[in-house]
């Protein structure tokens, strides 16, 4: 049997234009985008608030809070997942890619604890159609980690995982070139003493010396035999950047640097920056700000990471930033951008025979609103 809905009166936001129209959707798809307004009988009339394409978001560590709301806190593994669903759908994100760090450089933390209950709960909820989101896997593997490769093996192979990332928070390495910015950072999120970094500084630093070549190439090996999409983590030099694209990775995630950004964008990498630090005004890290980098065309993708509500508030926000970006411009940042960079052609924009994953949003005090989320063409918010 045929569904159909009509989505009208609104303003609707493509990869190229912004107009007042209709999107007519029928088992899942969207069948025609016009403008103007339907007449037809049953027509949802959106009162002219904007309909944007259901947003890609290809890493958010949103989960492991859900998990472990508090240090030590073993919170029921599918609430906490529903949990985290839900707050991802009231966000306008209709596929998100559940970044789970398959190691920690400080060792046996909650999320290395949670990992297997969030991918087990994860692949549960998606059996039973019971999430309101789609969820795919991004397996962030920290190389210095003595079991990196057999976690990844562990893994790698369940259907759902999308995307393989490296990383490496080795103090002195990429998002901390400074190690005295991340003593900064760790005696403060952390309560490290002095005494206590200096020991977790030796030993991840041997462990680097130890693992992170080895492990890196055989975890970019196997992900290449499975034509998985790789990325790059963090990147602060011209020598990252000429690495990571002999090792064929596709996108660089959270570039630190304006050389990296730039060496990345050169390269043909697909630069994936916070929304987080578009909407603060700046790297809580104390690195390059992401609304420089797309001032200068250096960044085309934009990722919620530890905020699932700053992705819509960053796309708003970035036609108002004097960066010359329009709003059409700013939608594909989170829609058709990531979802071309990690192989989904089927969504991630309003336009006839595309996925129904739609989103409407009106704008209150300047403050994007999530009104009602539509994932292919069935409404979930």
């Amino acid at each position: 049997m045929n569904t159909e809905t009509i989505l009208t009166n609104a303003r609707v936001v493509t990869i190229d234009a912004e107009f007042d129209g209709t999107v007519v959707v029928r088992d899942g798809r969207i069948v025609s985008v016009d403008e103007g307004r339907s007449n037809a009988p049953g027509a949802v009339d959106l009162d002219g608030d904007y309909l944007v394409p259901g947003l890609v978001e290809l890493h958010t560590d949103n989960l492991e809070k859900h998990f472990a709301p508090r240090p030590g806190v073993k919170w029921p593994s599918m609430p906490a997942l529903m949990a985290h669903d839900t707050q991802v759908a009231a966000a306008g994100i209709t596929t998100v890619f559940d970044s789970l760090a398959l190691g920690d450089v400080r060792g046996e933390t909650d999320r290395v604890k949670n990992k297997e209950r969030m991918i087990e709960a994860i692949c549960a909820a998606g059996e039973r159609g019971l999430t309101r989101v789609e969820h795919r896997l991004h397996l962030r593997c920290e190389i210095v980690a003595e079991d990196a490769v057999s976690t990844v093996d562990r893994w790698i192979d369940l259907p759902i995982v999308g995307l393989i990332s490296i990383n490496d928070h080795t103090p002195g390495q990429r998002q901390f070139v400074d190690p005295e910015k991340l003593r900064h950072y760790h005696t403060k999120k952390y309560g490290m003493t002095n005494e206590e970094f200096d020991v977790f500084r030796d030993l991840t630093m041997a462990l680097h010396a130890k693992n992170a070549v080895k492990h890196r190439s055989e975890i970019v090996s196997r992900a290449q035999a499975r034509a998985l999409p790789i990325a790059s983590h963090d990147d602060a030099t011209r020598e990252h950047v000429r690495e990571a694209v002999q090792n064929g990775m596709t996108i660089a995630e959270f570039p630190t640097t304006l050389e990296a950004a730039e060496a990345s964008r050169e390269a043909g990498l697909s630069v994936l920056v916070g929304a987080p630090n578009i909407v603060l005004g700046g790297s809580h890290s104390g690195n390059i700000a992401a609304i420089d980098l797309v001032r200068g065309g250096n960044a085309e993708i934009l990722s919620s990471d530890y905020v699932p509500a700053s992705l819509m508030e960053g796309i708003f926000r970035l036609p108002q930033s004097g960066a010359g970006i329009s709003l059409s411009q700013a939608v594909r940042f989170a829609s058709f951008n990531p979802a071309r960079a990690v192989g989904l052609d089927d969504r991630g924009e309003i336009a006839p025979d595309r996925r129904a994953d739609l989103v409407r949003v009106r704008v209150v005090e300047d403050a994007p609103i999530v009104r009602s989320v539509w994932r292919e063409g069935e409404r979930v918010v």
